[in-house]
């Protein structure tokens, strides 16, 4: 019997090899300034292209939606030219790539959008998050968040045109569809989150109204691109960057039910990895494979035998291998013959040039 992971699986409009994913990781190593994709980043994901899909870095779609200093953005013409060097060399090894696009609304610095001060849901600060700033120097220098200011229906509107926009410069870049990030603390994560938003216009409140700005997003991005080349990730369960909601799985279902409404392409799951974390809840899992009929991704804590049995289960559809990706730019053929897994160099992730970005090797048999 095909190995779980090595079973084909239609996405859309795209015949995926496995269903192996590499999952969106910042590595912020964009080029300065202009904060442009370049030839090398064109190499580490020409190099992990035998996934069956992988979700590029996260890719503001304004200067406004800056979290960190050096991550790529995608609304100039020169981010778009840079991008594409990054999908043609994909699609040269025969993979397929989505771009995530990304807003971090409150998760940011004044020094990384240009002085100004960050917008969110509701004026309320991330507590206990830094993020970092370039400080002059290679290593990245950490900072303190600030207050963000509440969103009026104006900025809604702006920043759902953004979206649009980056949408289709993703497809004139050459990438095969895109990822709304909605998870991990970011700006529609704010909005989702009951503890993040406090906000009494139709924005604030029920669940619905959390989920407003979500769906008029993605509907957004739907009308300029279609729904197959439109995936969303959602983070139910994770405090990451301050954004906690009350009831996760009350909410988290129903914004699955209204993904499928929508129709989006592929509902992808980020789950609580660090260590000593909780596992899902396999009720929600079930919860939402009810609600969600497109392709499940889930990615979290999986070796190769935990993401088999999730897709025999039929939990999920597809597999996200995070970390696992950054030191293993073969994967995919390490899972099929059961080759030992390198670690990656933590020290190396963020910044810097091709030490900890290009320089993993393929296993070699000795």
């Amino acid at each position: 019997m095909t190995h779980a992971l090595f079973q084909p699986i239609q996405l859309g409009s795209l015949s995926l090899a496995n269903r192996i994913v590499m999952p969106p990781m910042t590595r912020s190593r964009a080029s300065q300034p202009g904060n442009v994709a370049n030839d090398m980043m064109a190499e580490y994901y020409a190099q992990r292209a035998s996934a069956g899909l992988i979700v590029a870095e996260g890719t503001q779609i304004s200067p406004m939606g800056q979290g960190y200093a050096w991550t790529p953005g995608i609304y100039t013409p020169e981010q778009i030219a840079g991008w594409k060097k990054v999908t043609d060399a994909v699609h040269a090894n025969d993979g397929a790539i989505f771009a995530q696009l990304w807003h971090v609304g409150r998760v940011t610095h004044p020094d990384n959008i240009g002085g100004a001060q960050p917008i969110s849901s509701s004026a309320l600060k991330a507590e206990n998050v830094k993020v970092f700033i370039d400080n002059g120097s290679d290593a990245p220098g950490f900072v303190d968040v600030v207050e963000p200011r509440a969103m009026t229906q104006d900025d809604i509107n702006a920043v759902i045109a953004e979206y649009r926009q980056a949408a289709l410069n993703a497809i004139e870049a050459g990438f095969d569809g895109i990822e709304l990030h909605a998870a991990n603390g970011y700006l529609v994560n704010q909005f989702i989150d009951s503890e993040a938003n406090n906000r009494t216009d139709e924005y604030g409140g029920s669940v619905e109204n959390r989920l407003r700005f979500l769906g008029e997003v993605v509907q957004a991005m739907i009308d300029a691109i279609g729904a197959e080349r439109v995936g969303v990730r959602l983070a139910p369960f994770t405090s990451l960057n301050g954004t906690v909601d009350a009831n996760p799985i009350e909410t988290y279902t129903a914004a699955a039910a209204l993904l499928n409404t929508l129709g989006v392409v592929y509902l992808h799951i980020a789950e609580v990895d660090w260590d000593d974390a909780p596992d899902t809840p396999v009720a929600f899992k079930q919860a939402v494979r009810e609600a969600y009929q497109g392709v499940i991704i889930y990615a979290g804590r999986y070796d190769s035998e935990k993401g088999a049995q999730a897709i025999n289960d039929g939990l999920a559809d597809m597999i996200g291998f995070g970390r696992p990706f950054i030191a293993n730019p073969d994967l995919p053929r390490r899972i099929a013959h059961n080759y030992p897994w390198a670690e990656h160099d933590p020290a190396t992730l963020f910044g810097g040039a091709e030490k900890g970005l290009l320089d993993y090797p393929a296993y070699q048999k000795s």
